[in-house]
């Protein structure tokens, strides 16, 4: 035995026999080979021993007055406390018959008397290995079956999370849309008054009066387009239409014919070739290229602005690249060009009310794919997002 490795280490071994000459026997045996070893005389002793402190293993002799072994393995395997303790039958009976009724009261092994000393070690040693084993995998059992509780509970507590982040975002939206359309009516009308006040009455106002007049209609006209672009922003998944066979090329060509004033006042040339068919809305589709083409003649340099749009196959998705010559982008507003309203120029310099990428975002992420920039400032942006190319 090692140094460090007590008996009880090695394991407690309860010896049921009503010879005397038996328990010291292997008592010995036992205590000389590193075990702990505990003798009892009769099956109600044996029971009390299993039950008050549980060994690693029974010795168990069949031949007893008022309790055979048989009988004191039946008991021990009906408790709940003792049935795992491995019993090994040790007797004189050697007849096949005794063999499998102790077999089938749930011994794990037979071994008839006389016995030799080391096959009785041997096997001890082995039942005990397994008992070890056993208890090891039983453990981890129940760590296993403890830390999928835990992720369970985890997964039910971030479900509900996510059920009521998503009851509150849809709250948010309703109230964001009722709200935006309730405002477009009075914003209308502020706006027409002031226009007819600029008209009808400018000669009777001073130039300061139809300065403020100015800032009015200006202003409301700015609001306006922030509503219709929040309302716009609210509508993307309201109603989830089916998705359905949409060619890119023909997109790209719708876009083209929408912007047609601004890219001929730009004269920017807008390139796009071998575009896929994919799985989509297209509505929205039209909507994110459109945003994105509009927003790279908007922010262009002096030199005439080009818009290359190309694409890449992918395992089970399509990567498109919307690619200028523009102004760029400063990496540090990378991340935050996504987020709503926000805004990298005054509107003296560019129009805009810094929804359109946030709308090109939740678009993206509603046909499950990502979105992100890469720029350079006074050399260009690449905008890149992905389409699952694979029919649901």
């Amino acid at each position: 035995m090692n140094d460090n490795q007590t008996a009880a280490d090695k394991g407690y071994i309860l010896l049921v026999d009503d010879q005397p000459e038996n328990l010291r026997l292997l008592s010995t045996l036992l205590s000389e080979r590193g075990y702990e070893p505990r003798g009892v005389i009769n099956g109600k002793m044996a029971i009390k021993a299993a039950k008050s402190s549980q060994p690693d293993l029974i010795l168990l002799d069949i031949m007893m007055p008022e309790m055979d072994g048989y009988e004191i393995c039946e008991q021990l395997k009906a408790e709940p406390k003792t049935r795992e303790i491995p019993v090994i039958f040790i007797s004189a009976k050697d007849e096949t018959i005794d063999k499998v009724r102790a077999f089938g009261l749930g011994a794990v092994d037979y071994i008839p008397k006389p016995f030799h000393v080391d096959e009785v070690l041997a096997r001890i040693e082995n039942h005990l290995s397994l008992r070890k084993l056993q208890k090891q995998l039983k453990e981890q059992n129940a760590l296993f079956e403890q830390e999928i509780m835990t992720r369970q509970q985890t997964e039910q507590a971030l479900q509900k999370a996510n059920q009521e982040l998503a009851k509150k975002n849809s709250e948010l939206e309703q109230f964001a849309y009722v709200t935006s359309h309730d405002l477009q009516a009075p914003l209308a009308t502020i706006a027409s008054y002031a226009e007819l006040l600029q008209q009808n009455y400018k000669s009777n106002l001073d130039s300061q009066a139809n300065e403020y007049i100015q800032y009015i209609v200006t202003g409301c006209l700015t609001m306006q387009n922030l509503i219709e672009d929040l309302l716009e922003y609210s509508r993307i998944g309201r109603n989830q239409k089916a998705l359905s066979l949409v060619d890119i090329k023909s997109i790209i060509d719708k876009v083209c014919r929408n912007l047609k004033s601004t890219i001929h006042q730009n004269k920017a040339t807008i390139i796009y070739q071998d575009l896929p068919t994919v799985m989509a809305d297209g509505s929205q589709l039209l909507q994110l290229f459109q945003n994105l083409i509009d927003n790279s003649i908007k922010y262009r340099r002096e030199e005439l602005p080009k818009i290359e749009i190309s694409v890449e196959s992918r395992e089970n998705e399509y990567l498109f690249i919307v690619n200028d010559n523009g102004i760029g982008i400063d990496s540090k507003y990378f991340e935050r060009i996504f987020q709503m309203f926000q805004r990298l120029h005054s509107t003296q310099d560019y129009s805009g009310t810094g929804i359109g990428l946030a709308i090109c975002q939740k678009i993206v992420e509603l046909h499950g794919g990502r979105i992100w920039v890469e720029s350079q400032l006074g050399k260009g942006t690449t905008f890149y997002f992905t389409i699952n190319s694979q029919n649901p």
